[in-house]
């Protein structure tokens, strides 16, 4: 088990007095600015915890943030959400905050069981990452715990959300389709899964309508199983030119998919995804994409809980960031 950081084990280091190093991390008179600087710089290096026991008990908070996530978004093939969550985790130690991962199982979620965390009273605040099911966050809400969804939100919880704007990314990325001369183009997701999910297929719906392009049903095709697990995926009889995927990673079974029953991407069909991460890259060709600015999102996330904390009145609202579109190879221009 790893040791737990003292001052004596920095005080070593610096080869200082425990003394000089409890002045420098409380901001005490008798050291100066240089070794102040240097003191703390190490201590954050050695993961020292600022906050002791004693000044936790006294404020009333544990400096501790809860961070939740369902399983199914949170295992080896999606690594967006663990990036998600280690960017998060910088974003708090700068804060001076920690966080708490808890999964939340399937079997949780159903029967509403709350993290054990909050049973314990561990954390002062809670980021839901990624969508749970509105009942369960209904349940969390209720605890009255500062609370904040990021990357999705719910109409029917009065919650604070951090989402990329999926709607226009969606938008975008299928304008550009457009712009290459597809006419007939399918989407990809299942749109009732998650609210990212349907907004990017609004996008998609409103770049058709203005362009007066037909909406197909046959052309709305499912990528995940009930559970939200993203499996396999059924062509359509009638083939479009062009497939705009609500995420990376089923834009990289999609395209497996079409090399397995033999046709070429994208010198037959034009595959795009969304996300613009590890599996934009993984699939060949690269795809064209858009880019979610997870680093501002998760930045934002954390400097409003941490607000939330201190000013308990405080609310965000719903914060909408906004993505760019990533080029690569796997759109092919149409005469």
């Amino acid at each position: 088990m790893k040791k737990n950081v003292t001052m004596s084990d920095i005080a070593k280091r610096l080869h200082v007095s425990t003394v000089t190093v409890s002045k420098a991390l409380s901001d005490k008179d008798g050291v100066s600015q240089e070794l102040r600087t240097k003191i703390k710089q190490l201590a954050q290096q050695m993961g020292y915890r600022y906050h002791t026991v004693a000044k936790a008990m006294k404020e009333g908070i544990t400096y501790n943030i809860g961070i939740v996530v369902i399983e199914r978004f949170f295992n080896f093939t999606n690594s967006f959400y663990l990036n998600m969550y280690q960017q998060m985790i910088k974003h708090l130690t700068r804060h001076k905050y920690y966080g708490i991962l808890e999964i939340i199982s399937l079997e949780m979620e159903e029967n509403l069981q709350l993290p054990n965390m909050l049973q314990d009273s561990k954390v002062d605040g809670l980021i839901a990452l990624g969508q749970l099911h509105g009942n369960y966050m209904q349940k969390l809400k209720d605890t009255g715990i500062p609370l904040i969804m990021l990357d999705f939100y719910d109409k029917n919880i009065d919650a604070d959300s951090i989402t990329s704007d999926n709607f226009y990314g969606s938008y975008m990325v299928t304008n550009y389709l457009i712009e290459n001369g597809h006419r007939d183009i399918a989407y990809v997701g299942d749109i009732y899964a998650t609210s990212s999910i349907l907004d990017r297929y609004l996008g998609y719906m409103k770049a058709l309508l203005e362009s007066r392009l037909e909406l197909r049903p046959d052309w709305v095709i499912k990528d995940r199983d009930a559970q939200g697990w993203i499996g396999d995926i059924t062509l359509p009889k009638e083939m479009p030119t062009a497939f705009v995927c609500n995420c990376d990673q089923t834009a990289y079974q999609l395209v497996n998919v079409l090399l397995a029953q033999g046709w070429k991407v994208p010198d037959d069909i034009s595959v795009v995804g969304f996300d613009n991460y590890m599996y934009a890259t993984l699939t060949v060709p690269h795809l064209t994409t858009v880019e979610v600015e997870t680093e501002e999102m998760v930045c934002t996330a954390v400097e409003a809980m941490v607000r939330k904390i201190r000013e308990p009145g405080y609310r965000l609202g719903r914060k909408v960031i906004g993505g760019r579109l990533i080029v690569r190879d796997s759109v092919r221009k149409r005469e």
